[in-house]
């Protein structure tokens, strides 16, 4: 069904109750399979800032590193979402954050990213997070109404960012 699904819409606008039965699946991904290689490789190009798709090595470094959590969604098997947990602790406490939430563009506007981000919350609190962040850029618009339905709210802050060589 997720194929029909996903070719219906790259012909035509996304219908909410194209397919009412569809249900979306969370996954924590534990190791760099094939099919996750490929997901990223497909997904990844949707974020507007990511340079280049990554490889088997780096998905390994990504499911092996002991602060990430990487999270799937899932329609009919196909995975259509990810984002990754990040949890640290730091001296104020334990501090999670959510980076790359990227959703096919096929599966947006149908709840998808909403049930990515309450598992998300989920293990960060199950895990004893005080906090959880996440950023955004202004230009997001469905992304940041996504997060301020799931709970989130903007703060006044400023980021500092060095890129390295």
């Amino acid at each position: 069904m997720w194929r029909e699904y996903a070719d219906a819409c790259r012909s035509e606008p996304p219908e909410a109750d194209r397919f009412p039965g569809m249900s979306v699946e969370t996954e924590v991904v534990r190791e760099a399979t094939d099919e996750v290689v490929e997901a990223f490789a497909r997904l990844l190009p949707q974020l507007p800032s990511t340079a280049q798709p990554l490889d088997r090595a780096a998905v390994e470094g990504l499911t092996g590193a002991s602060t990430n959590t990487l999270l799937v969604a899932r329609i009919d098997g196909v995975i259509v979402a990810t984002l990754t947990l990040v949890v640290s602790p730091l001296p104020s406490g334990l501090r999670a954050r959510i980076e790359d939430v990227v959703v096919d563009s096929a599966a947006r506007g149908h709840g998808v990213g909403k049930v990515l981000i309450d598992k998300a919350l989920e293990l960060a609190a199950d895990a004893g997070a005080r906090t959880v962040d996440l950023t955004s850029r202004p230009s997001r618009g469905a992304a940041n109404r996504l997060y301020e339905r799931a709970g989130f709210q903007r703060r006044e802050s400023t980021v500092h960012r060095v890129t390295l060589p």
